[in-house]
């Protein structure tokens, strides 16, 4: 036996054992708990020990949409994410067993927190998750210890003309909601979400618009989603109230737009600045769910915020 061969051979043992020695990467688990009578689907990661993080999501998104991120700083964050009622995994009562507002799943999220054992943690929001985690934070001021925003509007400076439409459908719900309703379930409109006015049509995957047609048009979806549409309405005029919240906890805060957004425009990211003067602001090239295209960017960004906090 040569030299070199047998110093490779005594020392695989120890090579071994240092390739064992790895720190495993975090696993995600997937849980559904009981809330006010609701099944709530959540999914979760990181050591329970670890600084919280409140992944509160999107339209026609769930949790899911927050899967590579949570894989990405898991091993950093407790971070837990649930599906609201109608999305996701959790139940979809029908709008005549469950009142389907902003309000209410505000406060089904609260208890959803006092549930699962989640006492203080960031709050990061997307679409539909800033008016869900401005209104728990209000409710929770205690709670909360610093919040992201991506693409997550509380400023009209950030209505794209999309909502337009919207508007009309607030002020005469009969005469629009049929059209509304079919344009909202639509495969056109579900990928125009994604997509908005980015050049780069490529980098998108279509299975995330696939998918989310496929939720929409579950029997009994199309009412939920437009009476979420309709109460819509309610977190526009609650927005001073929220800015000034903003103004006077003056939370370390973080602002991720996505400059392609057709709904929230880049003008509601820098709206933030006249609340927030110290508010971190960055401004990606993606669309309205950014992570889409920039999840490495994200990532990034939110790990280096937080661990300044």
């Amino acid at each position: 036996m040569t030299l070199s061969k047998f110093f490779v051979l005594s020392m695989l043992p120890l090579m071994l054992a240092l390739g064992t020695a790895r720190a495993e990467p975090p696993r995600m688990s997937y849980h559904q708990v009981i809330v006010d009578g609701v099944n709530i689907a959540y999914r979760e990661i990181g050591d329970v020990n670890a600084p919280a993080i409140l992944l509160l999501h999107g339209v026609p998104s769930s949790s899911r949409m927050y899967d590579g991120l949570m894989r990405r700083l898991g091993d950093r964050f407790h971070m837990i994410a649930p599906d609201y009622p109608g999305f996701g995994n959790s139940d979809a009562p029908t709008p005549e067993q469950f009142v389907y507002t902003f309000d209410h799943y505000a406060t089904l999220i609260g208890h959803f927190t006092d549930v699962v054992g989640l006492k203080r943690y960031v709050l990061f929001m997307q679409d539909y998750g800033a008016p869900v985690g401005m209104r728990l934070a209000i409710a929770r001021p205690g709670a909360v210890t610093a919040m992201v925003f991506q693409n997550g509007n509380v400023y009209a400076d950030g209505l794209g003309k999309v909502w337009e439409t919207r508007k009309a459908y607030w002020a005469d719900r009969n005469a629009y909601e049929a059209r509304l309703q079919a344009a909202h379930l639509s495969m056109e409109v579900t990928r125009q979400r994604h997509i908005g006015s980015d050049p780069d049509v490529g980098a998108y995957n279509p299975d995330l618009w696939q998918d989310e047609v496929a939720f929409l048009n579950r029997p009994g979806e199309g009412p939920i989603q437009m009476a979420l549409i309709y109460d819509y309405r309610t977190n526009l005029d609650a927005y001073p109230a929220w800015q000034k919240w903003l103004r006077e906890h003056r939370l370390p805060t973080l602002v991720i737009w996505g400059k392609h957004d057709l709904a929230f425009t880049v003008e509601g990211a820098q709206a933030f600045r006249r609340d927030l003067p110290d508010a971190e602001i960055d401004i990606l090239d993606g669309g309205h769910f950014v992570m889409d295209t920039r999840l490495d960017e994200v990532a990034s960004l939110t790990c280096t915020f937080l661990d300044r906090q």
